[in-house]
């Protein structure tokens, strides 16, 4: 049985929103506790990574609108905070569509990362022309 495709707007969202699974599962886990705040240590022990990775994860979100600072006395620390609403609908949709086909959106992440490294690869080829 065929798994219907990832509808086309989420798979251009995921390729040109999602640079990593790292990045998607600390956004999903952000959009799950949204009235929680995150530090990059706390972030690094959920997902377990490293803690300098965590905090780059959540400087990402940022940059992508998808989480902002949030005011904490003890630590700096980041919210859930998409910059629009379309942002949110499009992560939300994200979200459910990763819970059913997290093998297919996974799949999709690292087929972008595989052709990006392909491009890189590729501009320091040596050419029998040149």
């Amino acid at each position: 049985m065929n798994r219907p495709p990832i509808p086309e707007e989420l798979r251009r969202f995921i390729l040109t929103s999602v640079p990593s699974v790292p990045f998607l599962e600390a956004l999903l886990l952000l959009r799950a506790t949204a009235d929680q705040r995150w530090s990059g240590t706390m972030l690094a022990g959920r997902l377990y990574i490293a803690e300098r990775t965590a905090q780059g994860l959540l400087d990402e979100l940022c940059r992508a609108g998808m989480a902002a600072p949030c005011p904490s006395p003890d630590e700096h620390c980041y919210c859930y905070a998409p910059a629009s609403g379309t942002l949110r609908e499009r992560i939300d949709g994200l979200a459910e569509l990763y819970a059913r086909h997290l093998v297919d959106v996974t799949n999709l992440i690292h087929s972008s990362l595989d052709r990006k490294a392909q491009q890189f690869a590729d501009a320091f080829r040596l050419r029998k022309d040149a």
